[in-house]
């Protein structure tokens, strides 16, 4: 497995790959991999001849008060699990190598960045868009993998690689739970073992909601109630949102078949978000 840490080395070593006729995949990741990055690596050598993973804790995605300096960090462990997952290349670029200290053009996300996470977290897409920009411009690759835990995200990057006619495929792979149905997630390590037994309210949630349309129930506003109702009885979570969208625009929806169950709430210091497709018909 290479290691890169240059834009340099890691242009190089794509270019190297295409001139062999060789199909590319990235994995983008911040690292303190999990289950689910994994899972994005199987995915990709599944469609492609080469898998290359980027780690890189992005600064720009993060807003005043979060948790950058305190997210966790392990590049030995990170590199080793890539490696036995036999990853071909790994990118690892530090924060000055991704950004000139001049540097003062950013990749708008456009409305779709101002709905739910954009309004708790300001500037956060911003942050996401212009380093996968970045980065699908150093690796130039044929596929991306990108997880639907993040559900805005990926609505987001698929918007903006279509946009801005980036040649590249994003491709969706679905929530990786723990028994439990907790979504796994870098920041679960944060929980306490009191938090993390409360944390799968998330999942209690979405499953309500799933119940309900699968049991008929078309009424988007009553779905909605039914997991705040969830997550609201559970003392140590405080819910920031929980609504039905359109799975393509991220509006709010009337009618719960079809629609995208999306949420996000404290547990304790930590915000943890989850999503869920609900039935289209039953």
């Amino acid at each position: 497995m290479e290691q890169a840490v240059s834009k340099e080395e890691i242009r190089q070593l794509s270019l190297e790959a295409r001139r062999e006729g060789k199909r590319i995949a990235l994995v983008p990741t911040m690292g303190a991999l999990h289950e689910g990055h994994l899972s994005l690596v199987r995915a990709a050598q599944t469609r492609a001849d080469v898998v290359v993973a980027s780690i890189f804790v992005n600064p720009t995605q993060f807003g005043p008060g979060e948790d950058f300096e305190a997210y966790p960090r392990d590049l030995e462990r990170d590199m080793a699990l890539l490696s036995a997952e036999g990853v071909d290349a790994v990118f690892t670029p530090s924060a000055d190598a991704m950004y000139a200290p001049d540097a003062q053009v950013t990749v708008d996300p456009g409305p779709l960045g101002e709905l739910w996470e954009g309004t708790s977290r300001p500037g956060h897409f911003r942050g996401v868009c212009t380093v996968v920009a970045k980065l699908l411009s150093l690796v130039s690759p044929d596929v991306a993998f990108f997880g639907e835990k993040d559900y805005q995200q990926l609505v987001i990057v698929r918007r903006m690689a279509a946009d801005l006619d980036f040649p590249v495929k994003i491709v969706a792979c679905p929530v990786v739970r723990d028994p439990d149905g907790l979504a796994v997630s870098s920041r679960n390590a944060y929980l306490s073992p009191e938090e993390r037994r409360a944390a799968t309210v998330l999942y209690r949630a979405l499953r309500e909601a799933e119940t309900l349309v699968c049991g008929g129930e078309r009424d988007g506003s009553f779905v909605e109630q039914a997991m705040r109702d969830t997550v609201e009885s559970e003392p140590l979570a405080v819910l920031d949102y929980a609504a039905l969208v359109d799975p393509r625009t991220l509006v709010r929806v009337a009618e719960a078949p079809g629609a995208r169950a999306i949420i996000a709430a404290r547990i304790g210091a930590t915000r943890l978000i989850d999503t869920m497709a609900m039935p289209s018909s039953v």
